[in-house]
């Protein structure tokens, strides 16, 4: 399937049905009175986050969504149906914003959520309603009300705890495959992966956590050179990066420390929020090392890059060092998810008088 996280689309809700003007006509019945009903609610348009798409592909080829109108009132008292409902399903991570003024009005976080994007109109009144003590037969009546309408841009971010990071060919897919069950499409040249990939990290029973792989970022991309630009902003929910470094590259030309930085500059000029999250460096591709010299290579990369934080020894490829990163990735994810619980209020009423 196509990935597609940007499209745009255009909603409307239904009228209301007009009321209706009609009078009892039976036998024997000398004054029927106004029995012209009213016209009915015009269908909404709903959005829910459905768990089972990650594509926004099914609205790039269907652009218009449109809610039935009410029926109209008729005579006997009969009021007319609401128009049916319209239930668009899209991925979670789903941001729907003013297509003209950018204003954000909807988002999807959570699986099963439902919002109401456009209200339908609600329906005229019929002559009934205008029935008084000195208005007996009233020939009133009022046309629906029109439905919301609106014009939507759709943006999908992509909702994972851990983001990879890295130049094309750092080992990010390998590394996906290998603690996931993600099946990345791995291989020896630039820009394999074309678009993000998630995988699910199961650590022990009832302890996961969800990582994204997104195409490889070069110099000057925050100026479009390259995939990865286009697909930043699905790291910007996550808690955690991780920066994969190719520290055996095949040109030994090539500096992984420059590389490095590079890809951090890139990030800072891209979105400072995404250049102050939690980064860690994972040193990759160590199974291409001498083993007698990988702590000097470690150890001048550090050195050269002047980082204080977390450093992971691995090999996407033998998993070497894998399970480590793993359970520091789930001890940190978890630390973060009880800081962002709100604390649970207790009515000092209720509370047991501690014994001076």
């Amino acid at each position: 399937m196509k990935f597609v996280d940007e499209a745009y689309i255009d909603i409307a809700a239904g009228d209301g049905g007009t009321g209706c003007v009609s009078f009892r006509h039976e036998k024997y019945k000398e004054f029927g009175g106004p029995n012209g009903g009213d016209g009915g609610r015009g269908g909404h348009v709903f959005a829910v986050a459905d768990p089972n798409l990650n594509t926004l592909v099914d609205f790039r080829y269907s652009r218009r969504h449109e809610a039935k109108r009410g029926q109209h009132g008729m005579g006997s008292d009969m009021f007319g149906a609401a128009g049916d409902d319209v239930t668009l399903k899209m991925p979670v991570g789903t941001i729907m914003s003013d297509a003209e003024t950018g204003e954000v009005l909807f988002e999807l976080l959570k699986p099963g959520e439902v919002v109401t994007i456009a209200k339908g109109g609600d329906g005229g009144f019929g002559n009934m309603r205008f029935k008084s003590a000195i208005n007996r037969a009233p020939r009133q009546k009022t046309p629906g009300w029109p439905g919301d309408k609106l014009s939507l841009k759709l943006e999908l971010k992509v909702l994972a705890d851990v983001g990879l990071l890295g130049m094309p060919n750092a080992g990010k897919s390998t590394l996906i495959a290998a603690i996931s069950n993600a099946r990345p499409k791995i291989a020896d040249y630039p820009f394999t992966t074309l678009h993000p990939n998630l995988g699910v990290v199961r650590v022990g029973p009832e302890q996961s956590f969800v990582v994204a792989d997104v195409p490889g970022l070069i110099e000057g991309a925050s100026e479009g050179a390259g995939l990865g630009h286009l697909f930043l902003r699905h790291l910007q929910r996550t808690r955690l990066l991780l920066h994969i470094v190719d520290v055996a590259p095949f040109d030994e030309g090539v500096d992984p420390v420059a590389q490095a930085k590079a890809i951090v500059a890139e990030l800072k000029k891209y979105d400072a929020g995404l250049y102050n999250k939690p980064r860690w460096v994972v040193l990759n591709k160590l199974d291409m090392v001498p083993t007698d010299k990988r702590e000097a290579v470690v150890k001048d990369f550090v050195k050269r890059f002047k980082y204080k934080g977390p450093v992971f020894e691995i090999s996407a490829l033998t998993r070497e060092g894998c399970e480590p990163l793993i359970k520091s990735i789930f001890q940190h994810i978890k630390a973060q998810q009880i800081q962002e619980q709100e604390p649970v209020y207790i009515d000092p009423r209720f509370t047991e008088a501690t014994p001076e």
